[in-house]
């Protein structure tokens, strides 16, 4: 599978991205136990990257952001209140 030219299946690239992605396998690891080179990995995780979110994305994530946050602090602020009575 090592030689240059030679495609790697389809099957067994989204299982070599999935142990990437899921299990934390390295990609140098990766690609050794492949006969693969580290470039070739990098090229296919690049492929299934997205682009940048659009702006209808990005504004619902900041959102999303300031509601987590807003909550964080009132769990925080209701922790510390509940600490202090005991």
């Amino acid at each position: 599978m090592g030689k240059q030219g030679h495609r790697v299946a389809a099957e067994v690239k989204a299982d070599i991205i999935r142990r990437i992605k899921e299990e934390g396998v390295p990609i140098a690891q990766a690609a050794k136990e492949h006969g693969i080179t580290d470039r070739a990995i990098y090229n296919w995780l690049g492929v299934g990257a997205k682009g940048a979110p659009t702006f209808s994305e990005f504004s619902r994530l900041q959102k999303q952001n300031k509601d987590l946050l807003e909550i964080v602090g009132e769990m925080t602020l209701k922790l510390s209140q509940a600490q202090k009575k005991n």
